[in-house]
């Protein structure tokens, strides 16, 4: 029997996952499948980044990702979430950027930097964190901003949006998931504000919605902005996916061109996304599919896409509109090249035994460098060692991010 036209559009994944997606903005992403933004720590710890970094994000255009996103970049390095993160700013060697650039905006790809603000997640060695409200739990201490700083984020974000543009990025990604500032400012669990930046999920979202419209105004209507939001924080009290729903319909408003779906939060307690649902595939599809439903801006999901059937099933029934991959492209840098082609081809995702805590996260952080050296063959780690070396990276950059921002008011 003949397949009908439909029927081998969503059996081929040359014509489901190769097809371009012109965002609202008029830019075009020319596939399906990003590389969603993971915390590379390849920065040198004064904010700049390293060769390695710029060769690693350069690998992954050459394998054939639509849009690399370089997570988190810090524009106020007061409040990073690690010292390995970038800076972009006065503090920036803009060379040592526009180098990165030059090396990863190639063969049609884009480049997007991830705007964070860790807020009460910031690193401690360097940081004295605030955030929407006074916390003060075990393994977790912040204390609340005022409204006068609350008033300063749209500038500063405005501002680092405006750099990045400047340095040849070709779009920007708001951080506002995963437990870093603007997810708490969304979670009823960590805002607990009584002024207009609190209470109803439409008072909470209102900090978002302003930065999304002065980072609009910085880089103007044709420069691509995206933004990461929680489908729920997996934590007992916490952002529902009802109040997401409305941050999804909020945002639609806006002029954002990109959605990207995660979930999840760093607090102390909170379970990892992939936690209790490992080998049931993508985290979030029914959250995209409700999302649908108030929205018209496209949509992106990130988390437990392993097998290439998965990310032509989500974009061809049209749940989504992108499919974001980290850990799978650690595995291998060329995986959207490879999903893109007729016999495809999935990650083998290696198992551990009993890792300790942050093992297997610093595990993938040190293949990420290895990556950038290309000298992945020859990487052969097991999460404690991985460990080992990456706190202690850390420590060392810690020592040069205070030399670099000290003077840097708090």
């Amino acid at each position: 029997m003949t397949k009908q036209p439909m029927e081998t559009e969503r059996s081929n994944p040359r014509h489901v996952l190769d097809r371009p997606l012109e965002l609202p903005c008029g830019a075009v992403l020319k596939n399906r499948i990003a590389k969603s933004a993971m915390s590379d720590s390849l920065g040198d710890g004064a904010g700049n980044p390293t060769e390695a970094q710029g060769r690693l994000y350069q690998r992954w255009a050459e394998g054939g990702a639509a849009v690399s996103m370089i997570g988190e970049v810090q524009g106020d390095p007061r409040f990073p979430e690690k010292p390995g993160n970038l800076v972009l700013g006065a503090h920036s060697d803009t060379q040592a950027i526009q180098s990165l650039v030059n090396r990863a905006a190639i063969n049609g790809a884009h480049l997007w930097p991830q705007l964070g603000h860790a807020g009460a997640l910031s690193h401690l060695p360097v940081s004295r964190p605030k955030g929407p409200s006074v916390l003060d739990i075990q393994g977790l201490q912040c204390a609340a901003m005022s409204i006068e700083e609350i008033q300063e984020l749209p500038g500063m974000y405005a501002r680092t949006a405006g750099f990045a543009k400047n340095a040849g990025f070709t779009g920007v990604h708001v951080h506002a998931g995963h437990g870093f500032l603007l997810s708490q400012f969304l979670s009823p669990l960590f805002n607990h504000r009584d002024d207009a930046y609190g209470g109803s999920i439409e008072a909470r979202c209102d900090i978002v919605l302003e930065i999304v419209g002065e980072v609009r105004r910085a880089v103007g209507p044709s420069f691509p902005i995206g933004i990461r939001i929680n489908a729920t924080d997996k934590l007992e009290g916490g952002l529902t996916e009802d109040d997401a729903l409305e941050v999804v319909r909020l945002l639609g408003q806006t002029s954002i061109d990109l959605i990207d779906i995660s979930g999840g939060t760093y607090f102390p307690g909170a379970k990892a996304s992939s936690e209790g649902v490992a080998n049931d595939g993508p985290y979030f599809l029914d959250f995209a599919r409700r999302a649908k439903q108030v929205t018209e801006v496209p949509l992106m999901v990130t988390g437990g896409f392993d097998k290439r059937k998965q990310a032509v099933d989500a974009v061809a029934s049209g749940t989504v509109d992108m499919v974001g991959l980290a850990r799978a492209m650690v595995l291998n840098p060329r995986l959207a090249e490879v999903w893109l082609t007729e016999a495809g081809g999935d990650p083998d995702f290696p198992v551990f035994e009993r890792p300790p805590k942050g093992g297997v996260t610093a595990w993938y952080t040190m293949r990420l460098t290895a990556l950038g050296e290309d000298r992945e063959d020859a990487f052969a780690m097991d999460p404690q060692a991985a460990l080992k070396i990456y706190e202690e990276r850390d420590e060392q950059r810690c020592i040069k991010w205070r030399e670099k921002f000290s003077t840097t008011p708090n």
